[in-house]
């Protein structure tokens, strides 16, 4: 499900799950595992992409449609310890985003410390709310600590997804590049921060990236439980078995 290539000191994994890379607990646990592991190989640096066309397409909806309560709890707590390996990696993560990447996906990028976006018919953002999901609290901060609170105020609550070059001007993503080039300009922004004097530079990011694993400190109990409580109700029900319906027919 993550597929390992090295280059040097930098590492690109990238997500593999046909068709859309949707994210369900095993390719989770899986992108967790070789965050955490990376730097125990001597990797200095991150690219993380996708296989195909899309980035990420988000959460896997038909695996969402199908848990009671408990399958949520346990499918948010991968989740959330996803993000939390995510947003504490000791080494910094470029997002080369090849394509789509609505909900999960773009959360993903949310979290790495640099984003370049390919030109092209892609969308990126959070529109949870355009299928019926609440995209609960802590991926409200996150996504106000990359853009700011005016813009995801307004964004958020429509679900909007965003062009490229919309996604540039908010602040969503920092480049944009060829397809083909997303990840070698993502190896090219590693290189440059790994150029410069080591110690200095991991101080500095760790303290810029404090307040991200500060709001991961908090993605537990009551946020788990008003999403759970959410995610259950009978408008996300519907909303989710629309979706399956209208995948079974592709």
């Amino acid at each position: 499900m993550i597929e390992t290539t090295d280059q040097g000191a930098i590492r690109t994994l990238t997500l593999a799950r046909p068709p859309v890379n949707a994210l369900n607990a095993e390719l989770l646990e899986a992108l967790g595992a070789a965050v955490a592991r990376a730097p125990a190989d001597g990797a200095r640096g991150i690219v993380l992409t996708g296989a195909g066309k899309l980035f990420s397409a988000g959460l896997d909806v038909q695996m969402l449609a199908g848990l009671d309560g408990a399958g949520l709890r346990a499918f948010l707590k991968t989740f959330f310890a996803t993000l939390t390996t995510l947003a504490e990696s000791r080494v910094p993560l470029v997002a080369a985003i090849n394509g789509h990447s609505p909900a999960g996906g773009a959360v993903l990028a949310l979290y790495c410390d640099h984003r370049i976006m390919a030109r092209g018919d892609f969308r990126i953002g959070l529109n949870e709310v355009q299928v019926g999901l609440l995209p609960g609290p802590v991926i409200y901060a996150v996504l106000k600590r990359a853009i700011g609170a005016r813009l995801a105020n307004e964004l958020l609550p429509q679900g909007a997804l965003l062009t490229p070059e919309q996604a540039l001007a908010a602040g969503f993503v920092d480049e944009l590049a060829e397809g083909s080039e997303v990840v070698a300009r993502a190896r090219g922004w590693l290189e440059r921060m790994l150029a410069l004097p080591p110690v200095a530079y991991a101080a500095t990011r760790a303290m810029v990236r404090a307040e991200l694993v500060a709001i991961m400190a908090e993605a537990r109990g009551p946020h788990v439980d008003t999403m759970i409580e959410a995610w259950l109700g009978p408008e996300t029900r519907a909303s989710l078995a629309g979706l399956v319906a209208k995948l079974g027919k592709k």
